[in-house]
């Protein structure tokens, strides 16, 4: 009876193992390893590093002998080169085959020298240097653009386009450009010009002559010089009439002179903030409508801009050093020099410009352009012969004299500036307020008399108009 049921029992297990899956089965006989990993080895490439191991070993192995190579130099100790950038393992097993470590081996490009060469470079920034598979990567702070972009030559160097930038620029990176464009202009013009007219009654009202120079009297003026008259198409600023009796004879001298003076004066001071490597464009002025004509005779209209433009690129090079790009121009419509098409009229521009890059600190002005023009003319003209006599010549001579100057200076100052609180700042209208009924009709007043006391603004407002005004910068 026993030996019944032992052998139902033994039938009803051989039944069990023959069902059950095969893959559970192994399951139950394979043990995967994970808990071996015990270390981290950063192997520079190209270079070896001997490892020592606690425990001895009977066996060694690598996972991709393509990324490091390995040898044992005795039980204890193992001698790993690197050979190309990438991560692999490395496995160290006892004499009975039991594991007894699982070794991370990390391949990766030397970058002991380029450190080196860094900090002898550029000593106090703050640069972190790591690698990537094959590549470099930068990251950290540096104080300017410069610096930076040698740093970036310099790991090009060793990590030929496989050098990532993760650096920042520290300080202050918003320039402010200051632009200021003056000129003056100076002309004085003189001209002295005579007219003789001769007439009488001596060959029966038949005799009549005139001579003149310049600007003297013009034809058909000259019964009016004989009777006193000046000539109403004279645009001299003087003129003497003289004129006398001799017998029958009547004698008109018209002394004509002319001197005038003038100056003109021009100045526009624009400013404008950009961020450093930005491009930054200023306008005050219009555009002023061209006409322009296409193929097949159509007529279009071009704007060209005009008034006081400025656009530039800034950076910051260096610590407080800027390179500044710049375009500035100043220009106005000259209705003088236009012409006249058709039925339209189109008239000129007036254009003072400069292009240019510099380069200097916070603070500093540099005149980026200037000019000084001296026009001079001088014109003498007389009657033939009669010009030469002494004394009596000077009424057939005549002289004119013309001088303009100009000068033009124009001068750009940066400054590193950074944003601040929005009623810290004072504006040009801050000190006018629109008057009253009161203030109006009663006092005559075109502005409030009631000005702001808190603030910048009230600050502004208290001086007077005779002081100074406009942008308070620090």
């Amino acid at each position: 009876m026993t030996i019944e049921r032992t052998l139902r029992a033994a039938l009803l297990g051989l039944a069990a193992v023959v069902a059950q899956p095969p893959h559970m089965a192994a399951a139950n006989d394979v043990r995967v390893v994970t808990s071996g990993t015990s270390a981290t080895l950063n192997v520079p490439m190209n270079r070896a590093v001997v490892v020592e191991s606690e425990e001895p070993f009977a066996e060694l192995s690598i996972a991709n002998p393509q990324i490091a190579d390995i040898s044992s130099l005795s039980d204890r100790t193992i001698y790993v080169l690197g050979r190309a950038p990438g991560i692999t393992t490395l496995t160290l097993l006892d004499a009975t085959g039991q594991l007894i470590t699982n070794v991370e081996v990390r391949v990766a490009a030397d970058v002991t020298e380029f450190k080196e060469r860094l900090r002898q470079i550029l000593p106090g920034e703050n640069i972190e240097v790591r690698t990537a598979n094959d590549g470099i990567v930068l990251s950290g702070t540096v104080s300017s653009t410069q610096k930076m972009q040698r740093a970036l030559d310099l790991a090009e160097r060793y990590a030929p386009e496989r050098v990532s930038n993760l650096m920042s620029v520290a300080g202050v990176q918003q320039v402010m450009l200051k632009v200021r464009f003056a000129e003056m202009q100076r002309s004085v013009s003189k001209s002295l010009g005579t007219s003789l007219a001769l007439g009488g009654s001596a060959l029966g009202g038949d005799l009549g002559v005139q001579s003149g120079t310049n600007a003297g009297a013009p034809g058909g003026a000259q019964q009016s010089l004989l009777n006193g008259n000046l000539p109403a198409t004279t645009e001299n600023n003087g003129a003497l009439l003289l004129g006398f009796d001799v017998g029958a004879v009547e004698v008109g001298v018209l002394l004509e002179a002319l001197e005038s003076k003038g100056m003109v004066r021009t100045l526009a001071e624009p400013n404008l903030t950009a961020l450093s490597g930005q491009e930054a464009r200023f306008l005050a002025g219009g555009e002023y409508p061209v006409p322009v004509s296409q193929e097949g005779g159509t007529v279009t209209v071009e704007f060209k801009p005009f008034g006081v433009e400025l656009n530039f690129v800034p950076r910051v090079v260096d610590d407080d050093l800027i390179n500044l790009e710049l375009e500035a121009a100043v220009s106005s419509i000259d209705p003088s020099n236009g012409f006249q098409l058709d039925a339209f009229r189109i008239d000129a521009f007036s254009r003072r410009e400069t292009s240019t890059t510099v380069e200097m600190r916070d603070g500093e002005s540099f005149a980026i352009a200037g000019l000084l023009q001296d026009d001079f003319r001088d014109l003498s003209g007389q009657v033939p012969w009669l010009g030469d006599i002494p004394v009596l010549g000077a009424l057939f001579r005549s002289a004119e004299y013309q001088r303009s100057q100009s000068e033009l200076v124009i001068i750009v100052t940066p400054h590193l500036v950074t944003p601040t609180r929005g009623e810290a700042l004072a504006l040009p209208t801050d000190r006018v307020r629109p008057p009253s009924e009161r203030d109006l009709f009663l006092n005559g007043r075109v502005s409030s008399s009631d000005r702001p006391s808190q603030g910048a603004a009230g600050e502004v407002a208290r001086q007077d108009f005779s002081g100074s005004y406009g942008y308070v910068m620090d």
